[in-house]
């Protein structure tokens, strides 16, 4: 049996609602579910390359295949941690709720220039997380690290289902349908919420069974 691997998004923790309700179903079906908690306990110097060398070194540590399952900014590193040459072969498929593609031009508008210049000068910028309910500064290398990713390399193609939105004003539905339409492994459902799909619950874990082929869970 593969191992199921959660990645929580961005400022949240393996406490997310999300990601709570996801081991809970799988639970039911037996399938332990493990959710790294990607904040390695230093928020500040959170960058998506240190996300992807965390999953990947999880990954290569054993011998199973691995169903990968991410939300939001945890979405686009489950993309990124398949498309690792030692991780590719690994993945059985993978599970993205409004994944971050094209984030940096949909997130950095939202901060305006100047308080992005003054993250760049000054080299942080108070960021609210969520579980923490407090600010927490975050460096700037943050932006850099992103910068030297782009979506067209996403390329293994790996089965892929994307539950993401239509009301998402956090990461638009443009960036999934856009990411979908040149890739025939990547199936997207669209759903009736906003960035947290907290509402449709019952739906995402709909599809993600019959995705991945599981049985019925005791309700």
């Amino acid at each position: 049996m593969p191992q199921y691997l959660y990645l929580h998004g961005f400022a949240s923790s393996p406490r997310s609602a999300k990601a709570q309700a996801m081991k809970t179903r799988l639970a039911n079906l037996g399938i332990p579910l493990i959710i790294p908690d990607l904040n390695q306990g230093d928020f500040a110097r959170l960058t998506l390359s240190r996300q992807i060398q965390q999953v990947s070194a999880l990954i290569l540590s054993q011998n199973e295949p691995t169903v990968l399952i991410g939300s939001s900014l945890g979405g686009l590193t489950a993309a990124w941690v398949a498309q690792q040459p030692a991780i590719t072969e690994r993945i059985e498929k993978l599970v993205l709720l409004a994944p971050a593609f094209n984030f940096l031009k949909q997130w950095l508008p939202r901060i305006g220039p100047e308080q992005l210049e003054t993250w760049r000068t000054e080299g942080i910028l108070p960021v609210y997380h969520y579980t923490e309910q407090r600010q927490i500064p975050l460096h700037y290398e943050f932006i850099t690290d992103a910068q030297g990713y782009q979506d067209d390399r996403l390329t293994a193609p790996i089965p892929t289902l994307i539950l993401h939105g239509t009301q998402d004003e956090t990461i638009s539905i443009e960036a999934s349908r856009a990411y979908a339409v040149p890739r025939p492994w990547v199936r997207l459902v669209e759903l009736p919420s906003d960035h947290a799909l907290v509402d449709v619950e019952a739906d995402i874990w709909r599809h993600t069974r019959d995705f991945l082929g599981l049985g019925i869970s005791k309700e």
